[in-house]
């Protein structure tokens, strides 16, 4: 069905952009379809979606370097000096579109009858805040590395992934260390990085434990020492008195 209201127009240059990234483009579609004056600033954008502000700062250097942004700064009144962005939808170095000759007036028809409103829905409660020695690791995880700030939402999705490690007898520093060394310099998906180490270099199973002998006993006839579950009759003398005996 052909929208009529609350709609953005996206041109094929943006949206099959050859050189930006999805995280880029999806940004540009967001910001354009805002309303004149709206904030979008890093943080502002961060706290609207989950990639955080080191992916948002990230696709805004790409929309910038590709024309489709322009960072100006303004001195207020105040004579401070405060940085204003604009969004275009249709970069100057582009070629501009051929106009089109308007057509002839058509009859307009009545606005269809409006389709029944759906009933609404409560919203899914939201996750409980992540805890536990999982959960907590990688939480602590951008205080060893400012590039791993990860969501509440990934700390859930990533907690299970620590636990194993956890379980298999690895030290919570190891898999801190792991997890932290030799990041690549243009990392954008922190999140999917973490979980494809946590799964290709999971540790193998700690070896099971060999079993426990039983303690030693003293024989209640010969006096000689023996391994049993319990005191009592060594098995030579259980023998003697009892060939049949085991």
């Amino acid at each position: 069905m052909r929208h009529t209201t609350r709609y953005t127009v996206v041109g094929n240059h943006l949206a099959q952009h050859e050189k930006l990234s999805l995280m880029a483009i999806g940004l540009a579609v967001h910001i354009q379809s805002l309303p004149d004056g709206a904030c979008i600033a890093i943080k502002a954008l961060a706290a609207r979606f989950p990639e955080g502000e080191i992916c948002v700062a990230a696709a805004l250097r790409e929309l910038e370097e590709h024309g489709y942004l322009a960072r100006k700064k303004e001195r207020l009144p105040n004579g401070r000096l405060a940085t204003r962005t604009v969004s275009y939808n249709r970069p100057s170095h582009l070629p501009q579109e051929p106009e089109l000759k308007p057509e002839p007036e058509r009859k307009r028809e009545p606005d269809p009858a409006p389709e029944p409103r759906p009933v609404a829905r409560p919203a899914p409660e939201a996750p409980p805040a992540p805890s536990g020695p999982a959960a907590s690791l990688l939480a602590g995880l951008h205080l060893h590395e400012p590039r791993l700030l990860l969501s509440e939402r990934d700390v859930h999705r990533l907690a299970p992934g620590v636990a194993a490690w956890l379980d298999r007898g690895a030290h919570p520093d190891a898999v801190c260390r792991t997890l932290t060394a030799s990041l690549p310099d243009n990392l954008k998906h922190p999140a999917g990085l973490l979980a494809h180490r946590l799964t290709a270099l999971l540790p193998p199973p700690l070896p099971a434990r060999p079993p426990t002998p039983d303690p030693l006993q003293n024989c209640d006839r010969c006096d000689r020492a023996f391994r049993g579950p319990e005191p009592g009759a060594c098995p030579g003398c259980r023998r003697a008195h009892d060939p049949c005996a085991a």
